[in-house]
């Protein structure tokens, strides 16, 4: 048949382009990277079955789809093109096609639904927390405090680094991505500028870490997209979510408020530091600080206190 070659070549580019498109997925980095496509490295057993789902459900099956439309219009041009059938055809339905084309689709989405389901429930039901925490949205940043730990850690404002907005300009001209970033410095001390905070969100490696979200105006969106969360802020109202944190990946991730909500939603940022379980504990002990210093960080124009 003239049909077999192309049926083999659709197949063995399905294979080589699931391959390669799994391998970009991956990352050994943590945050965004210049270049880099798909998602960010997962560091929680929730992202882990998100990734695995894209890789080797959603990845392949889209490939397959798009390289099998692919052939069959090259076939359908050279087959059906007009030198070839200088008679046009009066066919106007195939029942088969009709069928087949109807049926592969819902097979298709029959299939997805079970892994999917399962992930959902996976992410959504929230296992018994070693940790709790609370996020709550404000105008323009977070605030977190810890339930479990209320008579020893205050609540704290967490705020983007960065210049106020009117420093942004001299001499009416915008400063460029490098300039603000020369002039925050030591400030931002080498983290991603519009993903640094002034107070990082500390929590334990390795435990299972209970987050209630809500809001005290307007709705936000707690995400972190190395986690596999994403759950709306709503006022008046108290979303759950969880993670977990694998054993051995003590680092700061970054996150942002994901739904839009006014004129400086793109700078919100959400950065979470995860220490040892022994750090905590000492953090904890010691008011919810490092050391027993505190510094004002001038933010947008306002000052927050801090601990370092």
């Amino acid at each position: 048949m003239r049909f077999s070659p192309l049926v083999r070549m659709s197949g063995l580019a399905v294979a080589a382009l699931s391959v390669a498109t799994t391998a970009f997925a991956e990352s050994n980095k943590n945050g965004p990277t210049d270049g880099d496509i798909g998602f960010q490295r997962s560091v929680t057993p929730v992202m882990d079955s998100i990734t695995g789902f894209n890789n080797y459900w959603l990845v392949p099956i889209m490939i397959g789809i798009v390289v099998i439309v692919t052939v069959l219009m090259v076939y359908i041009m050279i087959r059906f093109r007009a030198k070839a059938n200088p008679e046009p055809s009066k066919v106007t339905h195939n029942t088969m096609l009709e069928v087949v084309w109807t049926l592969v689709p819902v097979i298709i989405l029959m299939a997805l639904a079970v892994p999917s389901m399962k992930l959902l429930y996976f992410a959504d039901v929230v296992p018994e927390a070693g940790l709790v925490i609370k996020a709550t949205g404000n105008t323009w940043n977070w605030e977190y405090s810890y339930p479990d730990y209320e008579d020893k850690v205050d609540s704290y404002i967490s705020s983007i680094v960065d210049i106020p907005h009117d420093e942004k300009r001299v001499n009416g001209e915008a400063l460029t991505h490098d300039q603000i970033i020369a002039k925050l410095g030591a400030d931002l001390g080498g983290r991603p500028y519009l993903l640094a905070t002034d107070a990082p969100l500390v929590v334990p490696v390795d435990t299972i870490v209970k987050v209630l979200v809500t809001s005290n105006n307007n709705i936000h969106a707690f995400a972190v997209p190395q986690f596999g969360i994403k759950i709306d802020a709503v006022p008046g109202r108290i979303n759950e979510t969880w993670f977990k944190v694998k054993a051995g990946e003590e680092a700061t991730y970054y996150g942002q408020c994901s739904e839009i909500c006014g004129v400086n939603h793109a700078f919100m940022p959400i950065e979470v530091q995860v220490v040892s379980k022994a750090e905590f504990k000492r953090w904890i002990a010691n008011g919810g600080s490092f050391t027993t210093q505190y510094s004002q960080n001038t933010i947008g124009g306002t000052q927050t206190a801090t601990a370092q």
